[in-house]
Formats: structure tokens, C-alpha cells, sequence
């Protein structure tokens, strides 16, 4: 019998830092790109609501698939279980590294 993978996935996105739980994760066809496909939230019929997973589940309701910039993804773990999905907002104070290119296109001498 084999058990149905979840990964968890951290990215960036307009001044946002997105964690979710997807089924599938793969290298789009597309250069540059990571695939996210079958989403995976909590229920909803619990009392206690966590607002940011609610905004995260409207915003990928009805998504199919989403093509995140490699770039943009900082961490994808493989878990057991599912966690609760967290949104939190990029603080202007916090100093982050800028990605670096892909690759960086060779010198070419003037003609």
C-alpha cells in the first residue's frame, strides 16, 4: 500500500511569506518554475477559525495548479501530517538577501 505523499512548501509572494500543503510538487516544463498542484487545507467545520489559512484557501480556491518562480521558494519539506497553512506579512525592517540570477550571461566584446 503506498501512502499518499504531502509536502509542505514555503515561498514568497508580494511581500508575503506562503506556507502550504500541496500533494504534488514538480519542475514545470516552463524554465524557472516549480509546479504546486492538489492543495490541501484544513476542515472547516472546526470552531476555531485561523484567518490566515482562510485568506490562503480563498486565494487558492478553485486552483488546479499554480507556477511559483524557483526563485521564489525557499523550502519544500516532505511531512507526515498536515500543518496548519500560515501567511505572514514580509516586515520592511527585515533585511533579506536579492536572489541572485540563474545564470549570469557572458561578457560579449564589443564589435
Amino acid at each position: 500500500m503506498t501512502r499518499d505523499r504531502l509536502y509542505r512548501v514555503k515561498f514568497v509572494n508580494q511581500n508575503q511569506l506562503m506556507e502550504v500543503y500541496v500533494r504534488e510538487v514538480f519542475q514545470a516544463e516552463l524554465y524557472g518554475f516549480v509546479v504546486l498542484r492538489d492543495f490541501v487545507f484544513g476542515e472547516t467545520s472546526t470552531v476555531v477559525v485561523d484567518p490566515a489559512e482562510e485568506k490562503l484557501k480563498t486565494e487558492f480556491q478553485g486552483v488546479e495548479q499554480t507556477w511559483v518562480p524557483m526563485h521564489a521558494i525557499l523550502r519544500i519539506d516532505q511531512v507526515e501530517k498536515r500543518g496548519a497553512a500560515t501567511l505572514t506579512e514580509i516586515s520592511k525592517d527585515n533585511i533579506a538577501a536579492f536572489p541572485s540570477p540563474i545564470y549570469t550571461p557572458r561578457d560579449v566584446p564589443e564589435v
